[in-house]
Protein backbone atom coordinates (compact mmCIF):
# COMPACT_ATOMS: atom_id res chain seq x y z
CA UNK A 1 0.00 0.00 0.00
CA UNK A 2 1.21 3.27 -0.70
CA UNK A 3 0.02 5.44 1.66
CA UNK A 4 -1.85 8.72 1.07
CA UNK A 5 -1.04 11.91 2.99
CA UNK A 6 -4.58 11.82 4.96
CA UNK A 7 -4.01 7.85 5.50
CA UNK A 8 -0.98 8.67 7.19
CA UNK A 9 -2.44 11.00 9.24
CA UNK A 10 -4.76 8.82 10.11
CA UNK A 11 -3.04 6.24 11.32
CA UNK A 12 -0.58 8.11 13.40
CA UNK A 13 -3.37 9.65 15.81
CA UNK A 14 -4.77 6.60 15.79
CA UNK A 15 -1.41 4.63 16.41
CA UNK A 16 -0.51 7.73 19.31
CA UNK A 17 -3.86 8.00 20.95
CA UNK A 18 -4.23 3.78 21.78
CA UNK A 19 -0.78 2.30 21.53
CA UNK A 20 0.96 5.55 22.60
CA UNK A 21 -1.29 6.18 25.49
CA UNK A 22 -0.76 2.58 26.45
CA UNK A 23 3.09 3.14 26.25
CA UNK A 24 3.33 6.12 28.12
CA UNK A 25 1.06 5.24 30.91
CA UNK A 26 3.29 3.26 33.11
CA UNK A 27 6.02 6.08 32.36
CA UNK A 28 3.46 8.57 33.81
CA UNK A 29 2.54 6.59 36.77
CA UNK A 30 6.09 5.35 37.71
CA UNK A 31 6.17 7.18 40.95
CA UNK A 32 2.56 6.28 41.64
CA UNK A 33 -1.17 8.05 40.54
CA UNK A 34 -0.37 11.25 43.81
CA UNK A 35 2.72 12.14 41.34
CA UNK A 36 1.04 11.32 37.75
CA UNK A 37 3.66 12.95 35.32
CA UNK A 38 1.86 14.32 32.60
CA UNK A 39 4.84 15.11 30.92
CA UNK A 40 5.11 12.21 28.56
CA UNK A 41 1.51 12.44 26.93
CA UNK A 42 2.76 16.02 26.20
CA UNK A 43 5.91 14.36 24.53
CA UNK A 44 3.41 12.33 22.99
CA UNK A 45 0.94 15.27 21.78
CA UNK A 46 4.46 17.20 20.19
CA UNK A 47 5.14 13.61 18.32
CA UNK A 48 1.82 13.37 16.92
CA UNK A 49 1.89 17.12 16.20
CA UNK A 50 4.83 18.04 14.55
CA UNK A 51 4.02 14.32 12.82
CA UNK A 52 1.41 16.05 10.96
CA UNK A 53 3.91 18.10 9.52
CA UNK A 54 6.84 15.48 8.46
CA UNK A 55 4.01 13.44 7.20
CA UNK A 56 3.66 16.05 4.54
CA UNK A 57 7.00 15.80 4.01
CA UNK A 58 7.18 12.10 3.92
CA UNK A 59 4.41 12.07 1.32
CA UNK A 60 6.49 14.42 -1.13
CA UNK A 61 9.68 12.38 -0.79
CA UNK A 62 7.95 8.78 -1.21
CA UNK A 63 7.05 10.27 -4.61
CA UNK A 64 10.67 10.17 -5.81
CA UNK A 65 11.20 5.87 -4.83
CA UNK A 66 10.92 3.80 -7.50
CA UNK A 67 7.99 2.15 -6.00
CA UNK A 68 6.31 5.20 -4.35
CA UNK A 69 6.24 3.38 -1.49
CA UNK A 70 7.61 4.18 2.05
CA UNK A 71 9.53 1.21 3.17
CA UNK A 72 10.08 -0.31 6.70
CA UNK A 73 13.89 0.64 7.21
CA UNK A 74 12.98 4.25 5.63
CA UNK A 75 10.22 4.45 8.66
CA UNK A 76 13.02 3.46 11.27
CA UNK A 77 15.68 6.10 9.51
CA UNK A 78 12.68 8.84 9.58
CA UNK A 79 11.86 7.88 13.19
CA UNK A 80 15.01 8.19 14.36
CA UNK A 81 15.67 12.15 12.95
CA UNK A 82 11.77 12.57 14.30
CA UNK A 83 12.98 11.87 17.78
CA UNK A 84 16.23 13.70 17.62
CA UNK A 85 14.71 16.82 16.55
CA UNK A 86 11.73 16.47 18.78
CA UNK A 87 14.59 15.77 21.61
CA UNK A 88 16.56 18.91 20.36
CA UNK A 89 13.22 21.31 20.18
CA UNK A 90 12.60 20.15 23.48
CA UNK A 91 16.19 20.44 25.18
CA UNK A 92 16.66 24.06 23.34
CA UNK A 93 13.17 25.93 23.95
CA UNK A 94 10.65 25.54 26.22
CA UNK A 95 7.53 24.09 24.64
CA UNK A 96 4.19 24.59 26.33
CA UNK A 97 3.82 21.92 29.35
CA UNK A 98 7.42 20.39 28.55
CA UNK A 99 9.71 22.37 30.54
CA UNK A 100 13.49 22.00 29.41
CA UNK A 101 14.49 22.35 32.63
CA UNK A 102 13.11 18.87 33.54
CA UNK A 103 14.13 17.31 30.13
CA UNK A 104 15.94 13.83 30.81
CA UNK A 105 17.56 12.56 27.69
CA UNK A 106 17.52 8.45 28.95
CA UNK A 107 13.85 9.11 29.57
CA UNK A 108 12.91 10.24 26.66
CA UNK A 109 15.19 8.01 24.54
CA UNK A 110 13.61 4.70 26.95
CA UNK A 111 10.09 6.43 26.13
CA UNK A 112 10.19 7.67 22.81
CA UNK A 113 11.77 4.16 21.71
CA UNK A 114 9.40 2.04 23.27
CA UNK A 115 6.23 4.18 21.67
CA UNK A 116 7.61 3.88 18.36
CA UNK A 117 8.02 0.46 18.24
CA UNK A 118 4.78 -0.58 19.80
CA UNK A 119 3.34 1.99 17.40
CA UNK A 120 5.90 -0.18 14.31
CA UNK A 121 4.81 -3.20 15.14
CA UNK A 122 0.98 -2.34 15.73
CA UNK A 123 0.83 -0.54 11.81
CA UNK A 124 2.36 -3.31 10.11
CA UNK A 125 0.35 -6.07 12.23
CA UNK A 126 -2.97 -4.88 14.05
CA UNK A 127 -3.50 -2.11 11.44
CA UNK A 128 -4.14 -5.02 8.78
CA UNK A 129 -5.62 -7.32 11.22
CA UNK A 130 -8.29 -4.65 11.89
CA UNK A 131 -8.56 -2.66 8.71
CA UNK A 132 -7.55 -4.91 5.87
CA UNK A 133 -9.15 -2.65 3.09
CA UNK A 134 -7.40 0.15 4.70
CA UNK A 135 -4.46 -0.89 2.17
CA UNK A 136 -6.90 -0.33 -0.69
CA UNK A 137 -7.72 3.45 0.23
CA UNK A 138 -4.14 4.95 0.81
CA UNK A 139 -4.09 3.72 4.37
CA UNK A 140 -7.03 5.68 4.84
CA UNK A 141 -9.42 3.81 7.50
CA UNK A 142 -12.25 6.53 7.94
CA UNK A 143 -14.26 8.20 5.16
CA UNK A 144 -17.05 7.12 2.60
CA UNK A 145 -15.96 4.82 -0.13
CA UNK A 146 -17.54 3.03 -2.80
CA UNK A 147 -18.78 -0.31 -1.70
CA UNK A 148 -16.14 -3.33 -2.28
CA UNK A 149 -17.71 -6.84 -2.73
Amino acid sequence: MTPTLFGRWQSRIYLLATIGVLVSLPFALKDGVQQFQQIYFWVLFYVGLFGLGWDILYTYLQKFLWDHDWPGAIQLISAIFEGIFLALIINYFNLPNVPKTNFNWVSYTIHYSLVWVFMYMASWVVMRIMFPRARYRGGAWIGKWNKVS
